[in-house]
């Protein structure tokens, strides 16, 4: 059985639960730090917006129905289809797509062994 952490979300009244690999959970909080460092320099027209890293845990139990937990893997190809939607002209953005595709990889060969694992 997986450790999985949960890295903690919120973005104005919104609070959202992502639940990592334990070994991934700390790139996640790190990605998100790095991403709201740099967002204020893009000049496209439409940034995405993004929620706060508040916390990790490792254990959740919700007692309020509208807070969700999302797979670290869907969260992350919601943020990089975000950010590889972004038209933006200065700022080199590749680089943060690199960073998110980066960690997009390695959650796909996280859960690719780790189903392979629970097949056998």
């Amino acid at each position: 059985m997986a450790t999985m952490r949960y890295v903690l979300l919120k973005q104005e009244d919104t609070v959202l639960f992502v639940e990592m690999p334990e070994s991934h959970a700390y790139q996640l909080s790190a990605l998100n730090l790095r991403l709201h460092k740099e967002i204020d320099k893009l000049t496209a027209e439409h940034v995405p917006v993004l929620p706060y890293a508040i916390a990790e845990c490792s254990n959740v139990e919700l007692h309020d129905s509208s807070i969700q937990i999302v797979s670290g893997l869907d969260y992350i190809n919601g943020l990089e289809k975000d950010f590889a939607g972004v038209q933006e002209k200065s700022y080199p953005l590749i680089s943060l797509l690199t960073e998110i595709r980066a960690l997009q990889a390695q959650l796909e060969q996280w859960y690719e062994e780790y189903e392979e694992e629970q097949s056998i």
